[in-house]
């Protein structure tokens, strides 16, 4: 288990975490949520011990192995199956002690301790995460330094994965992968046996892998059971309930107040109004709920419709070197009003044919008709790099408002959802969102008809992403977008379009059939190699019996789930008690009664969600195996 004791750390003079507390039981997969900047990857050093927490502790059971990954990608002309398997470290010792060892006893030690570590499927087991990260055989056998950078940060993800820790901390994973690669790390990490911490701002993968949330939010923590959504809905009825308690209170507090004020001089009342006055103490105030306040996005609308289709290709091909085209056979159309999303895995060619119909790559073959007018607005992350280091986002739309008053050009600056005092500071110094925010506005500012938007959640929280949602929905034209976020797909679009074995056409079918096309393709060849697993018929009979053995630990879990909705309420009814002290007046020692029921009902609440999280993890391991 993973404890957090009064935990407060600061950075460069700004305290990010205050006096927080935690407690995470072993084996529970978590999602660490909360606005960007909040203090999540601080946190990860202080547990990691990479930096000092300024007041409280971590405790960590003894010889827990922590796993991360490594912050400076591989690129050396090592094979990238060789760097993975170097990861495991008492392996790689091991291995290479047995080439020399000549103490029979010690070579026993060895080979015993190697089929402990099931050290010979090693290879097979690496080059199967390997495989869920986008890289085929061939791919395993090339030097790390014939990749890019986004391609070997995927080999150290991999290489993190393979020496499974006991804990594993994961810190926004998904940004450099592409849809593929998230649905595998989504399964992965489900199916993992030991704890993991994942900073995420995918609410797929928050739901789907994990099974509590800890919030980390006014630089205090707080620990939720079950995925995103279930996150959000406790969230607001706990900040519904906390509103409540503090109108209560604040009321409380100004008939006391009143009371004083009316009788601390009279003789006859003056102890009461010491004693009302020890009470408001005792007291003390309940904090407002402080909502996040996200500035939204806002595309202009296009000054002309365009007739559709607004792009045909007919038997089309593309690329970077004649005679060489990455897409060919061609055959599409998009619409005036099409919101289109581009699957496949990276390197198939999904960028390219964005550029392809944004116009910044000339077909090879085929034809092109492009609608008269048309105007196409293009997001890439890449370009982040295009922005000027040393210019505000004023600068960079003052270029395109030449001659526009001030006032105006600021204008436009706030409607891409940058802040007063974020306007005038140099691109270097924004943060990854605000360049996200400031490239997206510019891609949009001449009301395009098409909007082209290759990764564009990489920098942006959840609340931003949801912001996208609306301002994509609220966008009369044509959109194509190109996401590793699932969600964002889901909620934006409505037509699939694959890109693979050389060509791009439409998907026959939902994101949920391609979550298990993508699934299943990356488990088959584990699955052929078994070589004890039996007939069908029998398969289907193991399934059976193992279902009939999780039905009493199900039972178990339904009964839990009810004994914490009753100790959840109970607790409720003894925070709305205690929270108006005045019902206390005439006993003062039930106060102290009613605390120490509310501590017991806490401790219950805590035992029984600990258990929830074993049996539920137990349950998830023994289906995930059928």
């Amino acid at each position: 288990m993973l404890t957090i004791t009064d935990l407060s750390a600061r950075i460069a003079g700004r305290l990010l975490i205050d006096n927080a507390s935690l407690a995470l039981p072993a084996g529970i997969k978590a999602g660490l949520v909360g606005p960007n900047g909040a203090g999540k990857s601080t946190l990860f050093r202080v547990i990691t011990g990479e930096m000092a927490s300024e007041t409280g502790h971590v405790s960590i059971p003894k010889n827990t192995r922590i796993g991360q990954v490594a912050q400076e990608a591989p690129s050396e002309d090592t094979p990238l199956i060789d760097i993975v398997l170097r990861a495991d470290l008492e392996r790689t010792r091991l291995m290479k002690e047995a080439e020399t060892a000549t103490d029979p006893n010690r070579i026993a030690e060895i080979q015993t301790r190697l089929v402990d570590i099931d050290a010979h499927s090693a290879e097979a087991r690496a080059a199967s995460i390997l495989a869920g990260l986008g890289f085929d055989q061939a791919a395993q056998q090339r030097p790390a330094s014939s990749f890019s950078g986004g391609w070997r940060m995927r080999v150290a993800l991999a290489s993190v994965l393979f020496s499974e820790p006991d804990l594993l901390l994961l810190d926004e994973p998904t940004n450099y992968l592409d849809l593929e690669g998230t649905l595998w790390l989504e399964e992965y990490v489900r199916r993992y046996p030991h704890t993991v911490l994942i900073i995420s701002h995918d609410r797929d993968l928050l739901n789907t892998a994990a099974n509590a949330i800890v919030h980390l939010d006014q630089k205090k923590l707080t620990f939720y059971r079950g995925g995103f959504d279930e996150f959000e809905r406790q969230k607001a009825e706990r900040d519904e309930h906390q509103m409540k308690a503090r109108e209560k209170n604040l009321a409380a507090r100004k008939h006391m107040e009143a009371f004083v004020e009316r009788f601390r001089a009279k003789a006859s009342k003056a102890r009461q109004a010491q004693s009302r006055l020890k009470a408001l103490e005792r007291m003390g105030t309940i904090d407002a709920v402080v909502e996040s306040n996200v500035r939204g996005f806002s595309f202009p609308r296009p000054d002309r419709g365009v007739a559709s289709p607004i792009i045909a290709i007919e038997d089309g091909a593309v690329g970077y070197t004649p005679g060489a085209p990455v897409l060919k056979g061609l055959d599409l159309r998009i619409d005036a009003d099409d919101r289109i999303a581009l699957l496949g895995s990276n390197g198939n060619g999904k960028s390219t044919f964005a550029k392809f119909i944004a116009g910044r790559l000339e077909a090879e073959a085929g034809r092109l008709r492009i609608a008269p007018q048309l105007k196409v607005g293009f997001f890439a992350q890449h370009q982040l790099d295009d922005l000027v280091p040393g210019e505000s986002a004023v600068a960079h739309v003052r270029k395109l408002m030449p001659d526009a008053a001030e006032a105006r050009v600021r204008a436009r600056v706030a409607q891409m959802g940058l802040s007063a005092d974020k306007m005038n500071t140099a691109a270097k110094d924004l943060s990854g969102g605000e360049k996200a925010r400031l490239l997206m506005g510019l891609s949009a500012f001449h009301a395009p008809n098409l909007m082209i938007l290759d990764e564009p959640t990489n920098h942006l929280d959840i609340d931003s992403r949801a912001a996208l949602i609306r301002a994509l929905n609220d966008f009369p034209g044509a959109v194509i977008l190109i996401s590793h976020d699932r969600h964002l797909i889901e909620a934006t679009v409505d037509r699939l379009w694959i890109v693979r074995d050389g060509t791009v056409k439409t998907f026959d079918g939902d994101l949920e059939d391609y979550r298990q096309e993508v699934v299943g393709s990356s488990s088959r060849g584990k699955k052929s190699s078994d070589s004890d697993g039996g007939s069908k018929a029998e398969k289907r009979k193991q399934a059976a019996q193992q279902r009939a053995g999780l039905a009493p630990l199900k039972k178990k879990i339904s009964d839990i789930e009810s004994l914490v909705a009753r100790l959840t309420k109970q607790i409720q009814s003894l925070d709305a008690e205690l929270s108006d002290p005045d019902q206390f007046a005439d006993a003062p020692y039930k106060i102290a009664q009613k605390s120490k029921q509310r501590a017991d009902r806490a401790a219950e609440l805590a035992k029984a969600e600990e258990e929830w999280i074993e049996l539920t993890s137990k349950v998830d391991d023994a289906e995930a195996a059928e």
